[in-house]
């Protein structure tokens, strides 16, 4: 694999910022799970299917499987082992930083 295709392979996950607006399944299963902060790879299934009520119930839940385990196991997005399954999430910030930087602290030339 050369630098192009690890780059292809490996770039952030990106949210569309409307479901009309996702172009393929990875983006849809993306915006879903956006949508429920945390969820099973059901889960998301059946979110998606709220969002996309035409579309047939196995073939999404397999697929929303493959697409959350691929981008989990390519360290894309997290998971969290529960009794129940692994739980997925995007690495969302969801609380403002509170802190603040010392300028005196800072390494030379990154003031």
């Amino acid at each position: 694999m050369d630098d192009a295709e690890f780059r292809e392979q490996f770039k952030p996950v990106h949210v569309p910022s409307s479901f009309e607006d996702a172009a393929n399944l990875q983006d849809k299963v993306v915006f879903a799970l956006a949508e429920l902060n945390e969820a099973m790879a059901d889960e998301v299934a059946r979110k998606l299917e709220e969002l996309e009520p035409e579309q047939p119930h196995k073939p999404v839940i397999s697929d929303v499987h493959r697409v959350l385990s691929e981008l989990y196991q390519k360290g894309l997005i997290a998971g969290n082992e529960t009794d129940s399954g692994l739980v997925y999430n995007l690495h969302k910030i969801t609380h403002a930083n509170d802190g603040s930087v010392n300028p005196d602290l800072l390494a030379p030339g990154l003031d």
